[in-house]
């Protein structure tokens, strides 16, 4: 890294974007960047480490600063303009991540699921154990003077991750999630199977996913889950309201019982893909075991709370595959109360392409409702809406407005669970306030 520069994030609230620039400033490079003025759960870690934060604007930009863009914005965007105008070295995203996984032991996490979650427990478990360098897909990041290992989210949109040379990868699933970029399964395979073949190790795959089952790599592959044809199996499975215990095996070799307090089958899948990578790197189990037992999770993923006498989760699903598991872990934690899912879709695009398995994912709760479909910066209006989509579910449907959320004070003494990669925070919010004042008339 060049310490004689300002390395300007350009979308520095972005969840991977705020996460790096954390890590560089933690390894004493100079940063600042630019967003919306809009707040956003990522900023306040950024305003704790004392990084400017300024409203996009190409006065922004000067003579002395390297630019780290965003994904999310074209070389017409105002700073980056500018930038260009003035000569200035500008970085995409991917190219600053490995130019890190070139430092140390790197561990990439790819999959259209459960990105965030592994590589946050990940680096959590590890950090516990050894120096730990860090980027999480919940805007969180670490950066270790000496670090041992570098984990990091890998994000397969616009196949960015295929400029990253991990020496692991932990790959969760292989999903159709990006229909206004990918144009099938297909396509969606190739780029995994380019990043399976630039890892230099191994890889850690999920073995009960028929198209991670097909991915040739020059490398080991382990499959981890809980058939018997996988090479890192979970047996003896036992899931409470407490969380999950099991018993894990590297092929005929017992490596212990473990003890995890998270919900889910899926957070069990990503304590295997934990456990297997720890042990290939010779990290001592007994110390796994005893910080698997310490996670508390990350932002924005089954995040709960109470309010007056409800239990209110927010998470980031914004995919049928994440609203079952979401779901799945509700019903474990709470299997007594009732469940009422509350969605906000998000793009036009995943909507109409996976409009029946949202309702047939949304089903699994109690009762649904949804918001109005959240557009993003790719798309902003389609031929598709919320009350369509509300039109296929059978336990509900209605579409919530933001100064009416009243509909949600029938319930009591159960669980809201507040889903999407949008802005559903302003929904909840709105519900919370709702409760707090009729709380507080009440007494």
């Amino acid at each position: 890294m060049d310490m004689d520069t300002t390395y300007f994030f350009v979308g520095i609230k972005g969840t991977g974007m705020s996460a790096l620039a954390l890590i560089l400033n933690d390894k004493g490079c100079k940063v600042a960047g630019s967003d919306i003025e809009k707040y956003t759960f990522t900023q306040r870690g950024l305003e704790q480490a004392g990084i400017k934060i300024y409203p996009f604007d190409e006065k922004n930009i000067d003579k002395e600063m390297t630019i780290v863009a965003g994904n999310a914005f074209g070389d017409d965007q105002e700073e980056i303009k500018r930038a260009r105008e003035l000569g200035l070295k500008v970085l995409r995203y991917p190219e600053v991540v490995q130019m890190l996984i070139e430092e140390t032991t790197s561990i990439g996490v790819a999959g259209a699921h459960g990105k965030t979650s592994t590589s946050g427990l990940l680096a959590h478990v590890l950090s516990g154990v050894s120096p730990t360098s860090f980027l999480v897909g919940d805007g969180t990041g670490k950066g270790i003077p000496d670090a041992r290992f570098f984990v990091f989210e890998a994000d397969e949109y616009r196949r960015h991750f295929v400029a990253y040379h991990p020496d692991y990868t932990i790959m969760t699933n292989i999903d159709f999630d990006h229909p206004d970029y990918f144009t099938g399964i297909d396509d969606v395979c190739d780029a995994f199977e380019t990043l399976a073949k630039q890892t230099k190790k191994g890889l850690f795959v999920w073995g009960e996913d028929k198209y991670l089952r097909r991915l040739k790599a020059d490398v080991p592959v382990y499959y981890y889950g809980t058939e018997a044809n996988d090479d890192v199996r979970a047996e003896n499975i036992k899931r409470t309201t407490k969380g999950s215990t099991f018993d894990v095996y590297l092929h005929d070799q017992y490596l212990g019982n473990y003890e995890i307090p998270m919900f889910g089958k899926h957070n069990i899948l990503n304590s295997l893909a934990v456990i297997a990578v720890s042990h290939l790197e010779k990290v001592d189990q007994e110390e796994i075991k005893k910080e698997l037992l310490t996670f508390k999770g990350v932002k924005r993923r089954f995040t709960e709370k109470r309010v007056a006498d409800m239990v209110i989760i927010d998470d980031y699903a914004h995919h049928p595959s994440e609203i079952t598991a979401t779901l799945d872990a509700a019903r474990q934690q709470y299997p007594d109360k009732k469940i009422i899912a509350v969605f906000q879709p998000h793009t036009f695009s995943r909507t109409i392409a996976l409009m029946d398995d949202f309702a047939k994912s949304l089903d699994l709760a109690d009762k649904v409702y949804l918001t109005d479909i959240f557009s993003s910066i790719r798309e902003h209006d389609g031929k598709v809406s919320a009350k369509d989509l509300g039109e296929k579910i059978t336990k509900g449907g209605a579409v919530l407005e933001l100064d009416n959320m009243s509909p949600l004070l029938d319930y009591h003494d159960d669980v809201v669970v507040f889903m999407g990669a949008g802005d559903i925070q302003k929904y909840e919010y709105a519900y919370e306030k709702l409760l707090s004042d009729l709380s507080l008339n009440n007494n």
